[in-house]
């Protein structure tokens, strides 16, 4: 029997707001522990929460771009359960009435496009995080209380790799909105995966098992992997698949039973009495929604069109806003835009890999690749300068004109001398010569390599490649 998997997805997104969701304190990574705490965000008694308007906008900025309708009204609950990382035994939280409903993720995968639906998009409080020792177990609270914002697909994806590049859509999105950094080795997006299986040709889902606190892409599609087929060999044994949380052990490489799973009601979620209902008018959505910018889809398909770049090209350039923004003020700078393209996707998009860096914390600026490419296509500089420039200016920035100037690096285009190093060359390599004149046609660049050689590379390959030529006919006469 063939069995259909059922995946839905519970993703939590830290918003990037300067403070907490519900007090003052700070939001800073990098604090050391449990130094950005306050009564508010640990529940002293006496303290009201102050509801962080910022936090409200981004969440109603991600429905907007996902296309989710914005409630008017709405409101927050308690969701109450005791364990060590919240402090006041509940949790901040919306139920029945969140900010925003509905919406899609449209993405590509197997060559197709495809399309999830959302169920809601709430906001909540995050809750402190704890880590596990061998005969402890520490509680860091600086994360009570930051703004997090709940994404809640439909059951609708199919596959482990289905799922993996929705992920990558959905988090593509949220960071073109600027409403977080998505940074998952920071623990800015985390994931609890639903997944079920069912036989094929039924529509009935399976029993649901949970797969808690996933925070990375890649170990979700490893976990979902293992699980599905765990489910499958699990029924065909004559089992029954149990409603549980389970944990992702990305060491072994399986998941293991952690609780059996609680229901709503199991929380006895109750409307926040010291919160009064958000409300929002049209006007407000409306003037967000007017600022919203370009999604990724709609960038990839006017690089096409407007640049005239191919599919993939525009897909790697729009892959990231900051790419996608120095690629726009490049190719208007310097009025080359597949110049533009190439330099970014072959050579900056190299060294920020190879150095780890972020692109806006390199000297090298938009302004400088232009100037670039223009001396580049003036040909006052050749290829092989303008790649040791380009290095050079990754590193230190700089203006291109001037290191060129003072340099003296501008291209020789003079046929004089160039063809008294084609002659020289010539003279000096009979063999390779002879090789080119019975064909062999990479012989030639060979010959030219040692033109740009004694040029100290800054000959015109172009007419080096000419001159030799001329040089050999020339000598066979």
């Amino acid at each position: 029997m063939q069995y259909v998997p059922t995946i839905g997805l519970e993703i939590h997104v830290q918003l990037n707001t300067a403070s907490k969701m519900f007090c003052a304190c700070g939001t800073d990574f990098a604090a050391p522990p449990n130094t950005q705490i306050c009564p508010g965000c640990l529940g002293y008694p006496g303290t009201l929460p102050l509801v962080n308007r910022e936090a409200v906008r981004k969440t109603v900025v991600a429905g907007l771009m996902l296309g989710c309708r914005i409630n008017r009204l709405s409101r927050f609950d308690r969701k109450n359960y005791f364990y060590p990382d919240v402090s006041k035994n509940y949790q901040i939280s919306q139920l029945d009435l969140p900010l925003c409903l509905g919406g899609a993720v449209t993405f590509q995968h197997a060559g197709a496009e495809r399309t999830v639906n959302l169920n809601r998009i709430h906001l909540e409080e995050d809750v402190a995080k704890s880590t596990h020792h061998a005969r402890f177990s520490g509680v860091d609270f600086n994360r009570a209380g930051i703004a997090l914002m709940e994404i809640v697909t439909e059951p609708e994806l199919c596959s482990p790799e289905e799922t993996f590049e929705f992920l990558l859509a959905l988090r593509q999105i949220l960071v073109y909105a600027g409403v977080s950094e998505c940074n998952l080795e920071q623990g800015n997006l985390r994931c609890d995966v639903n997944v079920s299986v069912r036989p094929e040709g039924t529509d009935k889902l399976g029993t649901k098992v949970e797969i808690k606190n996933m925070n990375t892409f890649r170990g979700i599609l490893a976990a979902l992997q293992f699980e599905i087929p765990r489910q499958i060999a699990a029924i065909e044994a004559g089992g029954t698949i149990v409603q549980e949380t389970r944990r992702w052990d990305a060491d072994l490489g399986e998941t293991f039973s952690m609780r059996t799973k609680e229901d709503a009601y199991d929380y006895r979620y109750f409307p926040e009495p010291d919160i009064p209902p958000i409300l929002l008018d049209d006007a407000q959505i409306e003037e967000w929604r007017a600022a919203l910018p370009e999604l990724p889809a709609a960038k990839r398909e006017r690089f096409v069109a407007d640049y005239g770049l191919p599919a993939y090209d525009a897909g790697v350039l729009a892959a990231q806003i900051e790419v996608a923004d120095f690629f726009e003020k490049t190719a208007a700078l310097c009025g080359n835009s597949k110049a533009a393209s190439n330099w970014i996707m072959t050579d900056l998009l190299r060294l920020l890999g190879s150095s780890g860096r972020e692109l806006g914390d390199i000297p090298l600026k938009p302004e400088n690749l232009a100037a670039l490419i223009k001396l580049l296509d003036a040909r006052t500089i050749n290829m092989p300068i303008a790649k040791e420039l380009f290095d050079e200016l990754f590193a230190q920035g700089g203006d291109p004109a001037t290191i060129v100037k003072e340099r003296g690096l501008a291209q020789v285009s003079d046929s004089g001398a160039i063809a008294a190093f084609a002659a020289e060359v010539v003279a000096a390599n009979p063999k390779v010569v002879a090789d080119f004149v019975g064909g062999k046609a990479a012989a030639l660049q060979f010959l030219i390599g040692q033109v740009m050689k004694l040029s100290r590379g800054k000959a015109n390959p172009q007419m080096a490649g000419e001159l030799i030529r001329a040089a050999i006919e020339a000598a066979g006469k």
